[in-house]
């Protein structure tokens, strides 16, 4: 069987499906069973683990720092910092705090979490300087419409941008009109948050759709490695789903392996048709 992976900008290739933290943090009762889920990932393959500043007011980054310690050298770490906090001094000093509570010296990617009113210029700059102090070796944003990777790659530098991380799953697809198509064009990887719509309503709903659980039972598969090997299964699309048990990320990993024949993926975009036009870019 063959993995499917992405190429970030100047990096050997990594699994389509990394890790997400949203929500982990919240409840110190659960530490630990997401700190083993995300060294169980990390042993099934899965490097990249996505995390922010804002998640659970940074627990979720101590989390991440405890699951990642001897293991460091194993992970691609991704972090996000705040709109306001994306000028040239506050982003030196949110990134600082992020690594202590990482328990690292540096990112392997850094995302402005979604554009504020700090200029693009500005934000390019810290990000410049930030790899320069070697604090972080990519930068990149989240959340970022067509409109405004063009005005962010307009701005000097601005084509140093290693990734757009935005909303996409089977039941939001509107990136696939224009951003998605730009990005595949610069090269540019698209990183997948929420592809099992878990931060939206739709999960229940997406879950148990009739058509999607068909399909499932058809390549006798879960609903989960459905929805995920469905969102990576055009080129430079890295998935980051969150999950907080063992199981659960032992299911994930499994969606790599994953083929989608053409008569399911007919039957999927009959229940949810790909875009005929502009949408507004979906945010949770």
């Amino acid at each position: 069987m063959v993995t499917k992976s992405v190429i970030f900008p100047g990096e050997m290739p990594l699994p389509a499906i990394g890790q997400g933290t949203w929500f982990m943090g919240d409840d110190p009762g659960l530490r630990q069973q997401e700190v083993g889920a995300l060294q169980a990932g990390l042993e099934q393959g899965l490097r990249v683990i996505d995390t922010a500043e804002m998640y659970a007011d940074g627990a979720a980054e101590e989390v991440v720092g405890e699951a990642l310690r001897g293991r460091r050298d194993r992970a691609f770490l991704v972090s996000k910092v705040y709109p306001w906090n994306a000028s040239e001094v506050d982003a030196v000093e949110a990134c600082e705090r992020s690594l202590r509570r990482l328990q690292t010296d540096r990112l392997d990617l850094y995302l402005l979490h979604w554009r504020g009113n700090i200029p693009l210029e500005e934000t390019i700059r810290a990000m410049e300087l930030l790899q320069q102090q070697g604090k972080i070796r990519h930068w990149g944003v989240s959340n970022f419409d067509v409109d405004d990777l063009e005005e962010l790659w307009q701005e000097p530098g601005g084509t140093g941008c290693a990734t757009n991380q935005v909303l996409y799953h089977l039941a939001s697809r509107g990136i696939e009109y224009d951003l998605l198509p730009d990005c595949q064009q610069r090269q540019i990887p698209i990183m997948a948050y929420s592809p099992l719509a878990q931060a939206g309503r739709l999960r229940q709903s997406l879950f148990s759709h009739p058509r999607v659980v068909e399909s499932a039972q058809q390549l006798n598969i879960s609903v989960a490695q459905l929805l995920l090997a469905w969102a990576i299964r055009r080129d430079g699309v890295m998935a980051i789903p969150k999950a907080s048990s063992v199981a659960h990320v032992r299911d994930n990993a499994a969606a790599l392996e994953v083929t989608l024949h053409d008569d399911v993926l007919m039957a999927l975009n009959q229940a949810f048709p790909p875009p005929q036009h502009k949408h507004t870019l979906d945010v949770v």
